[in-house]
């Protein structure tokens, strides 16, 4: 592998902050120790031209890695599984993005959380 290639994204991610399916993707891309670039797409679906024209697609997210071009969180998440293995901490990686959540909804909503403990 040259220097050059290294510099270049191999994994890139069209999505938005908001949209739950491209979280969980991030996360997934996280649990897999994946390096990535997440490009950001706007929200309105006609103001996508960029998606499109780079991917085809108009619709996120979408996931293009080694020149290959994945549409849809379920079909994403099947392309990452069958083609990288999964590190000895991806469970460690995903009990701490649980107990974050959990600490972020606790913050978010109190009273919820008092009916609990």
């Amino acid at each position: 592998m040259q220097m050059n290639d290294r510099r270049r994204p191999s994994i890139e991610l069209w999505q938005t902050e908001w949209c739950p399916a491209s979280h969980r993707v991030r996360q997934r891309l996280t649990e897999l120790g994946l390096s990535f670039v997440a490009r950001q797409v706007p929200v309105e679906a006609d103001a996508r031209t960029e998606l499109q024209e780079a991917t085809g697609a108009k619709t996120i997210p979408v996931l293009v890695a080694h020149d290959e071009i994945v549409c849809g969180e379920e079909r994403i998440q099947a392309f990452l599984d069958e083609q990288f293995p999964e590190p000895p901490g991806a469970s460690t990686q995903r009990e701490k993005a649980a107990k974050a959540r959990r600490k972020e909804l606790e913050r978010a909503c109190p009273e919820l959380t008092a009916s609990t403990h």
